[in-house]
């Protein structure tokens, strides 16, 4: 059986790209010659690499937030005695203001524009026709 090599086209947002090696079957294995065997290891181990320095960067971003938002509840929720004073707050402000800036470029990026659609036309309700029954009923 011949090696089936096909292109998938993956979204932006995809951390790997490229072509992929698919194989029919696992005896297709076997047929490979070591060269195409090196190089479909070597893409399987490029998109591992990938998919672990983003699983890293996700981590490290829910850490950062989830202490974040510990402290936010803390300074919010706190008992009295617990809870921080208002030059501490000020502190925090500014890392929020600079999370708040980052975010909103984040999301500028990936904000398209969606394409211009038509209206759509509302139905128009015709009247009955004169042969169907009217029965009226007074409230």
């Amino acid at each position: 059986m011949p090696l089936v090599y096909r292109s998938i086209a993956l979204s932006p947002r995809s951390a790997c790209s490229g072509k992929i090696w698919r194989m029919t079957s696992s005896s297709n294995l076997d047929q490979i010659s070591p060269d195409q065997l090196r190089t479909l290891a070597a893409q399987l181990l490029s998109q591992v690499d990938k998919m672990g320095k983003k699983i890293s960067r996700d981590q490290t971003l829910i850490e950062k937030l989830t202490h974040e938002i510990a402290q936010l509840k803390r300074l919010k929720f706190a008992k009295r005695s617990e809870q921080m004073n208002p030059e501490q707050a000020s502190l925090l402000d500014d890392l929020i203001d600079t999370d708040i800036a980052a975010i909103e470029v984040e999301l500028q990026a990936l904000h398209t524009v969606p394409a211009a659609t038509e209206k759509k036309q509302k139905p128009k309700r015709t009247a009955l026709p004169a042969e169907f029954p009217r029965t009226l009923i007074h409230h």
